[in-house]
């Protein structure tokens, strides 16, 4: 009699399994850029794509122009806590919670979009993706913020002689502040919300970033000169909250890895392609586009700070991006 009890409750324990709701959840993702930025176009074809691949089993919903925090390293304080699920943006703060990551804020580490696609989608980008599963996150794949460029509302710019002693707005990232003290300029880190009253004030001199966010942001309303420095290549990040993560089916996690990566190709192509048309645009609000910068002059500038990265990351880490071809 035991016997046949303990098979029937083990029997209705299995019918309640096969019958259990498959996995169903809205996600948010948060951004600190306007909804017309290239992450929040990328991030809505990247829930397309889930969405469509679970069945509509997983939806999102999307918060940008920092709804859910007033800047990105506040973004990403609540993905660790788990307050939010999902956040993409730049890496710049990410160093704070991740120290290795910033190797990639090292100046003229890239060649080209090809050298970043190759590092950022290989090996190497792979283990730095991994490392944030120490903090609280799970890295689902490099995206893009872009080349940086700097603005200013005093004059051309085509040396680091030109820019000696400009106030410049920087992100909170000891490597960006180095380099730039370095090459003689007086860096100012400030969260990126605070940016435009400042320079509108007077505050700051100008300030440096790809150029889709320096259109996006209508810096041109305050800042009417642009060099193109290419000083830094940005990545950005999709990332997840660790706790949301270890919370998907496994086959949710390979639908939203896969997408993520389709998603960052999507994204990356989408800033790209339009970028002249962007300088075009900055042109049109009566900006300065100044092309013939003197890189040469701003990479020996910023060559003292190399021998403390080396120190910082390794010679043998840095070397191993530089001969990625």
């Amino acid at each position: 009699m035991k016997r046949s009890l303990a098979f029937i409750t083990l029997a209705a324990f299995a019918v309640a399994i096969s019958f259990a709701a498959p996995y169903k959840a809205e996600l948010k993702i948060a951004s600190s850029t306007s909804l017309s930025h290239t992450y929040n176009a990328g991030a809505q074809y990247f829930a397309k794509l889930v969405t469509e691949r679970s069945g509509g089993r997983i939806t999102f919903k999307l918060y940008p122009d920092g709804q859910l925090g007033k800047g990105e390293r506040e973004l990403l304080e609540a993905i660790q806590q788990g307050s939010i699920d999902m956040y993409v943006g730049s890496t710049g703060p990410l160093g704070g919670f991740a120290p290795s990551v910033q190797i990639l804020d090292i100046p003229f580490l890239f060649r080209d979009y090809v050298h970043v696609d190759k590092v950022l989608d290989g090996p190497i980008g792979q283990a730095l993706l991994a490392d944030l599963d120490k903090v609280q996150m799970k890295g689902l794949a490099f995206w893009e913020n872009g080349f940086r460029n700097l603005t200013n509302s005093k004059k051309v710019i085509k040396t680091p002689e030109d820019a000696k002693g400009l106030k410049i707005r920087t992100m909170e990232n000891p490597v960006h502040i180095q380099a730039w003290k370095t090459a003689g300029v007086n860096p100012t880190p400030m969260a990126w919300g605070e940016v435009y009253g400042a320079l509108q004030q007077g505050v700051i001199d100008g300030q440096e970033n790809p150029v889709a966010v320096i259109l996006q942001v209508k810096v041109y309303e305050v800042q009417k000169q642009l060099a193109l420095t290419q000083h830094v290549y940005s990545p950005a990040v999709l990332i997840m909250s660790a706790r949301r993560w270890n919370q998907l089916p496994k086959e949710d996690q390979e639908i939203i890895l896969q997408a993520a990566r389709e998603g960052a190709a999507y994204q990356r192509k989408l800033g790209r392609d339009n970028e002249e048309q962007m300088l075009a645009e900055l042109q049109k609000n009566g900006v300065t586009v100044t092309r013939d910068v003197n890189k040469e002059a701003w990479v020996a500038a910023m060559k003292p700070a190399f021998e403390s990265f080396s120190a910082q990351f390794g010679k043998d880490k840095i070397d191993a991006i530089l001969n990625t071809k």
